[in-house]
């Protein structure tokens, strides 16, 4: 296995997505905009915290998790260096998963909090 940029996975992909690996600013765009949208989380929930004066996890938080994670998932295809597609990899999934289990939890409804118990201080201790 190499680690050389486009020697890893791109000989595998050229023939079927030859667009992944072109070269133009638009692919550095795409990169800013998926690190944005994944490092931007962390500052609306804290503001978000912040306004409720407690720990607050909002539903935007996870969709931008796995927004931000399948761009930067796909900007490390484009980029085509092993350390980076490994580490970006499962991230969509976990994130994915989060999103299912945030809709089980809230059903259809519009509008929808973490269950309380979960953000209490020991509520995950053993009884």
């Amino acid at each position: 296995m190499s680690t050389v940029p486009g020697q890893f996975i791109e000989p595998l992909l050229q023939q079927w997505v030859p667009w992944l690996y072109t070269s133009s600013y638009w692919w550095t765009f795409f990169g800013f905009a998926g690190n944005l949208m994944f490092s931007s989380r962390f500052v609306l929930q804290w503001l978000a915290s912040e306004k409720s004066q407690k720990l607050v996890v909002p539903a935007y938080f996870w969709h931008l998790s796995f927004w931000g994670s399948v761009i930067n998932l796909i900007y490390a295809f484009h980029i085509d260096n092993a350390p980076i597609i490994f580490g970006v990899c499962f991230l969509p999934l976990i994130y994915g998963r989060n999103l299912v289990l945030l809709r089980r939890a809230c059903g259809k409804t519009e509008t929808c909090e973490a269950p309380k118990q979960a953000l209490r201080p020991g509520a995950l201790k053993p009884a």
